[in-house]
């Protein structure tokens, strides 16, 4: 019987890196290497690792690092349920919002770095990644994990509470009833904000926010389920509060100071609400066609 040689790592991290660039649906030619040059188990402490599978982890049966190239969950600190997302999911996210070279990035929930790490190889010249991390030890992590790196910042504080710079990219990896408006204010013209909005008991939907001349236009993606945003996870703050169906229809974001809520508000908070009116259509009239699932 012949006997097939076991892929080395580099093999087995090649291949994971042309599945996220496959996972990524871009264009963008410069993903695939640079999901490859960045080691994902340099950010992870040692193993072996707790990966999680159906809402509950097992551990890796030793620390080779080939374990945690899959699309899975591996803990950074399993008490608090705070892990390493999933690939594919950051892969998606990444091709959807677009890093490009010379952009500023704020990456809100940075963990110990490793989704900024790559953030920060795409801003790449000229580029710089501003990374908040609540957490005091996993910022101290960051920090030291993203030393290698051009271009990165890493404060320990609350994101919502802290000022942000003038943003190309706001890059949140925290579930959000609502988005800060000091965030949206931050956004340059064009800027995009990508996070996982959790409105409502039932609803985790990513979305993509982009800031134009007269609202912000918002595109849902895939479903997706984050730890609490803290300063931005307030149910309460939702005064009318979408459908699964209303959520995956919403095309456009107003603040009310702007504009109050109007018949296409389908989620409505303080600050600002959530229509159905898509802003690239010239009539004017609210898209009622839902996102399809992600697959």
């Amino acid at each position: 019987m012949t006997r097939i040689p076991r892929a080395t790592l580099d093999e087995v991290r090649a291949f994971h890196a042309k599945m996220m660039a496959a996972a990524s649906n871009s264009a963008d030619e410069r993903l695939e290497r640079i999901f490859e040059l960045v080691p994902r188990e340099a950010f992870l402490g040692p193993g072996p690792w707790q990966i999680m599978v159906n809402r509950r982890y097992l551990e890796t049966p030793s620390a080779d690092p080939v374990y945690v190239y899959q699309n899975v969950l591996v803990a950074l600190d399993a008490g608090k349920g705070i892990n390493n997302g999933e690939p594919f999911l950051h892969a998606s996210w990444i091709g959807a919002a677009g890093p490009k070279a010379g952009d500023t990035i704020c990456h809100v929930g940075a963990g110990t770095g490793y989704y900024t790490a790559l953030l920060s190889m795409l801003a790449l010249p000229r580029g710089n990644v501003h990374a908040f991390e609540i957490q005091e030890s996993l910022a101290q992590q960051a920090r030291e994990n993203l030393e290698p790196f051009e271009g990165v910042s890493v404060t320990h504080g609350d994101a919502t509470a802290l000022p942000l710079p003038a943003c190309d990219l706001i890059y949140v990896n925290a579930g959000v009833v609502v988005p800060p408006v000091a965030w949206l204010k931050a956004l340059k013209p064009g800027g995009r904000m990508i996070f996982p909005w959790q409105p409502a008991e039932g609803i985790g939907l990513a979305a993509l926010v982009t800031s134009t001349e007269s609202a912000f236009a918002v595109r849902p993606l895939m479903p997706a389920w984050f730890i609490p945003c803290v300063g931005a996870s307030d149910a309460n703050q939702c005064t009318r509060a979408p459908s699964i169906p209303e959520a995956r229809a919403i095309r456009s974001l107003r603040l009310t100071s702007d504009q109050k809520p109007d018949e296409t508000a389908v989620a409505i908070f303080p600050d600002m609400w959530f229509s159905t009116l898509d802003l690239s259509r010239k009539s004017g009239r609210p898209c009622g066609n839902s996102i399809g699932e992600h697959r």
